[in-house]
């Protein structure tokens, strides 16, 4: 991924209509990721009054949807038939997906609280979370 290609397709299709139903709450979260921090993001982002939050350099994985993408690869790559081509894969994905239990979801929002105050203690490095 790019820059452009995070501006254009997360940011502008995405993002942007977020902030819109959020209202003056909306708090953008994203990582250190070098594409995240190209100059054509930031000056989007400053375009479009987004407001970010800051991110250690050194952060563990705070984004609960990294562990949402950890729980989906786990359930595709202990299927007894992996999928073979890309049909297959959109519609396992799909189906694995919609069955992560919604227990587990929840589990990982109300961690958040946790997990930071464990990353600030640890000034940013590693942290059982």
């Amino acid at each position: 991924m790019t820059g452009h290609i995070y501006r254009d397709v997360i940011l502008e299709q995405h993002v942007r209509l977020f902030q819109g139903a959020m209202g003056t709450e909306f708090l953008f979260m994203d990582d250190n990721a070098r594409p995240h921090r190209a100059d054509i993001v930031d000056e989007c982002l400053q375009s479009e009054d987004i407001t970010r939050m800051d991110w250690p350099a050194y952060s563990p994985d705070l984004n609960p949807i990294e562990h949402a993408w950890d729980m989906l690869g786990r359930r595709i790559t202990s299927r007894q038939h992996p999928p073979t081509c890309l049909p297959e894969l959109r519609r396992t994905l799909f189906d694995e997906w919609c069955n992560i239990p919604q227990d587990q979801i929840y589990n990982l929002i109300v961690s958040m609280p946790r997990c930071c105050k464990a990353c600030i203690a640890s000034p940013g490095r590693h942290t059982p979370c």
